[in-house]
């Protein structure tokens, strides 16, 4: 058996909760997606494993879904500030660069609102960054 971690709030740029290990047997693999939803169906309303997921979905190339579980993550009574960044940059991946702007900007005023000086800064950096570009 061997252990994957994800990056835990202290050690990512964007977080939202807590270190998250896996561990895989070499018989019946399981993919990394597949555990997550496993410990997902046991704690439904868990910010990271939820997080975690819609980034396993966007490594996937699954950006629908991975938009929806960020969407889902922003209307939390706490929205996950992370996941404006995340679906920002995903819908700038695809072009759509008002409606990532529509995030980014919502996401500096709600990581003002938390406090979090860092992630404000980040989404305002790439938010100066969009500004050349239009809509294609």
């Amino acid at each position: 058996m061997f252990g994957i971690t994800l990056q835990s709030q202290e050690q990512s740029e964007f977080h939202c909760s807590k270190p998250l290990k896996l561990n895989i047997a070499s018989e019946g693999y399981m993919s990394r997606r597949e555990k997550i939803e496993e410990m997902l169906a046991a704690d439904p309303s868990d910010t990271f494993l939820r997080y975690s997921l819609a980034m396993e979905y966007r490594s996937e190339g699954n950006t629908l879904a991975s938009l929806e579980i960020l969407d889902a993550l922003i209307q939390d009574q706490t929205p996950c500030v992370a996941a404006f960044f995340m679906a920002a940059q995903q819908l700038a991946d695809q072009g759509r660069i008002e409606e990532s702007r529509d995030y980014l900007r919502r996401g500096i005023d709600e990581a003002r609102t938390q406090g979090d000086t860092h992630a404000a800064a980040e989404m305002s950096e790439l938010l100066t960054s969009l500004g050349d570009y239009g809509e294609l």
